[in-house]
């Protein structure tokens, strides 16, 4: 199977103070050949636009901030800012990254939350390729060193080989804020993509405070949910198992071993917590989709057991509104559900971590749109070389208080738009691999008897191999040859049966594999390929998801 760059790349009292950066000399851009991403930024974006000038972030150090390249990773990475509660740089967050949310305030004031002047002030917003690079550099976890792919592009510079990036770990919570579940690594070879599923089993009871249990003490209140995984990563769902832990070694589950640490592959007793080490006890990651089939019989991520937490994308911040709050079990087995893809020719041993924080006030329950919304996931079907729009209405629930919005498809969806039942446009992205989450203060209330007075519709266009001029492109249509292994398992989603031509005749009709003849450019030349397909509804990057994201409330107190 072949992978594409553009699966990444599409995959004082202000930190930047009032006085602006102008345009260095040229003659400090000279250069084409760079060391990693950072580097390229360093000298395209910050000296190639003057911000490391003297009067800047340079020897006068603007907001505390230098930006000179002995000392700017440091200033910048898992900093603090000086106008904001927000880090200057959080890996594999962009919303959450200041650096970035003052520099795009100049660009699209309304996506962006600052205090003081955007960045840079009384000049010219920095030009779109360099914010290109600076927010794909940050969701592929901000590292000092190496080829964030896609950057290369961007800044108009000669990058190393793209090798597996690992992401700085997700710091753990103090115990009385927060808990980590942390993710059994496993191993993604060279050039593939991957779906697993596996289980571990967790127990954090007694590090839990009581105030912030249920009655029950199995289950804590939390209203932030903090994911980091390693930027390979196409999602990550956490379940919980609705299986008894004393079937814990159920033979459906397989072998019990410890995965990293020093006693890694060893026979291991996963309700002893201490059996691994700084390893983790689990079982052996087995392909699928969605852990449907996984473990006892009627186990699966749709029946037996239901997510607690994770996101349809490699990074995710999620706060909820105050006094909402979501009940996460304390104990009990762990499905971990990973989905990621290597364009690399070394393998990776993937990492992801999620951080529970707990609710300061719990008066009303988060709850999900996905639940409305999850009918019409599989729904796109746009034939090869046609571009179409889909849409789709769900009613929201009388009473609910809608206060965030956000999207999933795949790399043919070109854009997805949101709109409140009057017709007013509430959300849209172009980014489908960093889709950005709209949150609504104070939250959107829909309460009208009428159902379709409280509807929400959402529309995601998709492309199936169509240049911006109208031409064909048999590199970004659907192709039955570069569907990964995973659609041949039963009851995986995805596989296609090629009816149009991606060599010889590009775009003419055809029937199935064995028709290569009727493509070729003229009889017996040998030269067509009958391999394009229509979009496919499936769990692979290379088929397509339809599906709306967010978050409500309801009134009742809990």
């Amino acid at each position: 199977m072949r992978y594409h760059l553009s699966l990444i790349a599409l995959l004082g009292a202000s930190l930047l103070s009032s006085l602006g950066c102008s345009e260095a000399d040229s003659d400090e851009v000279t250069r084409t050949s760079f060391e990693g991403t950072f580097d390229g930024l360093q000298v395209k974006l910050f000296e190639g636009q003057g911000c490391t000038e003297a009067a800047c972030h340079g020897s006068a150090a603007a907001g505390g901030l230098i930006l000179t390249a002995d000392v700017a990773y440091e200033q910048l990475v898992n900093a603090p800012s000086t106008g904001s509660a927000l880090p200057r740089v959080e890996p594999g967050e962009r919303s959450r990254s200041y650096l970035y949310q003052k520099v795009l305030a100049a660009v699209t004031p309304d996506d962006a939350t600052i205090n003081g002047a955007p960045m840079p002030t009384g000049r010219e917003p920095i030009p779109q390729e360099l914010l290109d690079a600076l927010r794909i550099w940050i969701y592929g976890g901000a590292p000092r060193n190496g080829t964030v792919p896609g950057t290369a592009e961007l800044l108009g510079v000669e990058l190393p080989p793209i090798k597996p990036m690992t992401i700085t770990p997700l710091p753990k919570p103090d115990p009385q804020v927060g808990f980590q579940l942390e993710m059994p690594t496993w191993r993604i070879g060279a050039y593939s993509e991957r779906e697993v599923c596996f289980a571990s089993y967790f127990d954090v009871r007694d590090q839990v405070p009581a105030e912030v249990k249920d009655e029950s003490g199995d289950f804590a209140l939390v209203n932030i949910k903090h994911l980091r995984q390693d930027p390979q990563s196409h999602h990550l769902i956490l379940n919980i198992s609705r299986t008894e832990v004393a079937d814990i070694h159920a033979p459906e589950f397989g072998e019990w071993s410890c995965r990293g640490g020093d006693r890694a592959g060893e026979t291991c007793e996963p309700t002893d917590l201490s059996s691994c080490g700084a390893g983790h006890c689990s079982t052996e990651p087995v392909d699928g989709f969605a852990c449907i089939g996984f473990g006892p019989a009627g186990a699966g991520a749709f029946r037996n057991a239901y997510p607690i937490g994770g996101a349809q994308k490699s990074q995710d911040y999620d706060q909820f509104p105050d006094g909402v709050y979501r009940r996460v079990p304390l104990h009990g087995i762990l499905y971990w559900n990973s989905h990621a893809f290597n364009i690399t020719d070394e393998d990776h041993m993937m990492n992801g971590r999620i951080n529970f924080l707990f609710a300061g006030e719990a008066r009303y329950q988060a709850k999900s749109l996905g639940r409305l919304a999850g009918s019409a996931i599989f729904r796109p079907n746009t034939a090869p070389y046609e571009r179409e729009e889909l849409c789709n209405t769900i009613p929201m629930p009388q009473g609910a208080h809608l206060f965030s919005l956000s999207s999933h498809t795949h790399k043919r969806g070109e854009s997805f738009k949101i709109f409140h039942s009057d017709g007013s446009l509430l959300y849209e992205n172009y980014l489908f691999n960093d889709p950005i989450r709209k949150r609504f203060d104070p939250p959107l209330l829909f309460d009208s008897e009428d159902a379709e007075q409280r509807s929400l519709r959402y529309c995601a266009v998709y492309n199936n191999g169509l240049n911006a001029d109208g031409t064909l492109n048999p590199e970004t249509v659907t192709r039955a040859s570069r569907l990964p292994d995973s659609v041949n398992i039963p009851g995986v989603p995805g596989i296609c049966s090629p009816v149009a031509c991606a060599a010889g005749q590009i775009g003419a009709p055809c029937s199935g594999g064995d028709d290569n003849a009727t493509c070729d450019s003229e009889p017996g030349a040998g030269d067509g390929l009958c391999d394009a397909c229509a979009i496919t509804g499936g769990e692979s990057t290379e088929n397509e998801m339809f599906l709306l994201i967010g978050d409500y409330y309801q009134l009742e107190e809990e």
